[in-house]
């Protein structure tokens, strides 16, 4: 009697422990999902959900609501939106952007134009910028403390050098077992990345390379972005094809149907040092 009466408490134990993590994953994707259909977010960010599977992506990465986050370089904040609404009350979000030397550059540039877009915006009051520079040591969140470090199609802006940087700046901002996701525009294993290295592609060995080589482990990968339609040899690089349309009307219709770029989509983990 005894013994069953163990194995009964033994197995009632496992069902609550089993009920309270898929309740709490429910709970973490239910505020996703209200983040994605937002009315905050525009139609047009909306309209590229097709191409860049936000819910699939971040649930791969593994982001839950009371994490502490890092977006590197922004840009227009397609996925900032996202994960500002998600984390807003329960999180951490920090967003990795270039320094505003007071020059008038590109670089400068996107740090006041981040600036103004989250000071008018109530959604991402939150939100801390910390600097990232690829050519120097950044500290783009405290030591150890980020549970997740995200880059959306940045590597490809930075160059060997600047990935390796990266890389290394990514490793001291995660605590041990904290993740790297990673999503970038794929070059082909035919292509040499020497002779197209200004095409926006970035080989996949070579982002793996230069992440292990800063001390991560590559824990999984997925095919959640990839694009088959996508051979990587267009006129104007990556920008060739939807959003940028760079060569604008001249075949339009052809770029179009090929969609976003084919992109990688990695998983990596700092391990914990024995």
């Amino acid at each position: 009697m005894h013994m069953f009466k163990s194995a009964l408490m033994a197995t009632l134990a496992s069902f609550i422990l089993s009920y309270s993590v898929q309740a709490t994953s429910l709970s973490n994707n239910v505020k996703l999902k209200q983040a994605i259909a937002s009315d905050q977010r525009s139609s047009a960010h909306k309209a590229r959900d097709k191409y860049r599977h936000p819910l699939a992506t971040l649930t791969f990465f593994g982001l839950t609501p009371n994490m502490t986050v890092v977006e590197m370089i922004p840009g227009g904040g397609w996925y900032t939106e996202i994960l500002a609404a998600t984390l807003k009350g329960s999180g951490t979000f920090y967003a990795a952007n270039y320094p505003d030397t007071g020059k008038d550059d590109y670089y400068s540039k996107t740090r006041r134009d981040l600036v103004n877009k989250f000071s008018n915006n109530s959604l991402f009051s939150e939100v801390k910028i910390s600097d990232f520079n690829p050519k120097k040591v950044s500290a783009i969140a405290p030591q150890a403390s980020a549970d997740l470090v995200l880059t959306f199609r940045n590597l490809h802006n930075w160059g060997e050098a600047g990935m390796t940087q990266f890389f290394k700046d990514a490793y001291t901002a995660l605590k041990p077992n904290g993740v790297l996701g990673v999503v970038e525009h794929r070059m082909p294993a035919a292509m040499k990345y020497q002779q197209h290295s200004r095409s926006g592609y970035v080989p996949q060995a070579l982002v793996i390379k230069l992440a292990k080589q800063a001390g991560f482990k590559l824990v999984a990968t997925s095919e959640i972005n990839a694009n088959p339609k996508d051979d990587a040899m267009h006129p104007a690089g990556v920008w060739t094809l939807p959003p940028v349309f760079q060569l604008g009307d001249k075949d339009h219709a052809k770029y179009l149907a090929i969609g976003e770029s084919d992109r990688m989509t990695l998983k990596f983990v700092k391990p914990v040092m024995q």
